[in-house]
């Protein structure tokens, strides 16, 4: 799978392959486990029913596919103009101009970039769970940064 070639455009969107395939899985998983959590339950004949503990556990359960499947679709768009990076909780949009750096080192889960105003920005896109793919993916959008006018170290 990690050795499979990096996007054939330039442009085409970065997004992570372990983490998606993990995280599919382990959403099958609690959904699977809440359904044989809700026919194992007594029902309305145990002494313990309670129609809340039902609704709640179907309420968390619902509450990790959804937080599970967020991770599991992170992105990053770019063209021309810039780059669009949805992370686990925040979307950021910059122009490459604004983007200093873009660090992808050893022991680093994923790829930072390094902006002009002194901050960092995860691209939790590119990861190193992805390997020698996620290493021709840094190099594609280190090439991006530059063509775009920003600055890479």
């Amino acid at each position: 799978m990690t050795n499979e070639p990096a996007a054939t455009s330039p442009y085409a969107p970065f997004r992570p392959r372990m983490t998606r395939i993990v995280g599919r899985a382990i959403a099958a998983v609690l959904v699977l486990g809440g359904i044989a959590l809700l026919y194992a339950s007594p029902g309305a004949q145990g002494p313990w029913y309670d129609p809340l503990n039902t609704a709640a556990m179907v309420a968390l359960v619902a509450l990790s596919v959804l937080l599970v499947l967020r991770h599991a679709t992170v992105f990053a768009l770019v063209d021309p103009q810039g780059i669009r990076v949805r992370n686990l909780v925040r979307t950021t949009t910059l122009s490459w101009d604004r983007i200093e750096g873009v660090r992808f080192g050893a022991g680093e889960p994923w790829v930072t970039l390094d902006l002009v105003d002194g901050r960092t920005l995860a691209v939790m896109a590119i990861q190193s769970a992805d390997g020698a793919y996620a290493h021709r993916e840094s190099q594609r959008l280190a090439a991006l940064v530059i063509a775009g006018g920003g600055g890479v170290r």
